[in-house]
């Protein structure tokens, strides 16, 4: 049977590999005799639709029914949630394209199959909530230790500054000279009273 791979690393954790995720896959379609004729990889999280280029082109590709099924190495690596998933596979059930997952080892052919795959969704949207719950109440302890919450604030040499606004520099040329964002340039200018664009 034709399959298409799927494989999804979060940018937030730069040690994760795909080909980790991609070895277990071949592997499960080697053993059971499946062809993989497309392997898709995103960097992005699960929830980052927009960068998820390649699971986009997934859907497109199973709504031509261009393989019979896909593989992914877990849950999470697929679906944004447990209403996701559930879209996802019923338009696939449409089209007559399976699902497998390596880890959970799901067969969504089979009634007992799709219900252990709503149960193990629903867990792990879960998770992934407490997890968000937990990241977001230690950036609120930190910040009311003081402790700088993301990217350190650029520093502008103000004086220098001074000297490029009064030679009338446009905000690009000030912020390259700067060495920093334009968005830095334009608060500084917008404290002293506006320049050019």
């Amino acid at each position: 049977m034709r399959f298409a791979a799927y494989a999804r690393v979060s940018t937030d954790d730069k040690d994760q590999k795909p080909e980790t995720q991609l070895i277990a896959i071949r592997d499960w379609a080697q053993l059971n005799r499946h062809d993989i004729v497309r392997e898709y990889v995103d960097y992005a999280s699960a929830r980052d639709h927009n960068q998820r280029d390649q699971w986009r082109q997934l859907l497109d590709d199973a709504a031509k029914k261009q393989f019979k099924g896909v593989i992914v190495f877990k849950l999470d690596r697929a679906f944004r949630s447990v209403r996701d998933m559930h879209l996802t596979l019923h338009s696939w059930e449409l089209s007559e394209v399976g699902f497998h997952s390596v880890r959970e080892q799901f067969d969504t052919t089979t009634p007992l199959g799709r219900l252990m795959l709503n149960l193990l969704g629903s867990l792990a949207e879960f998770e992934l909530e407490l997890i968000s719950e937990r990241v977001k109440a230690g950036m609120a302890a930190a910040k009311r230790r003081g402790k700088q919450i993301g990217r350190p604030t650029a520093q502008v040499d103000i004086e220098q500054l001074n000297k490029m606004i009064e030679q009338r520099l446009s905000i690009r040329a000030m912020a390259k000279e700067l060495k920093v964002s334009r968005g830095v340039v334009t608060k500084e200018v917008a404290k002293k009273g506006g320049a050019k664009n």
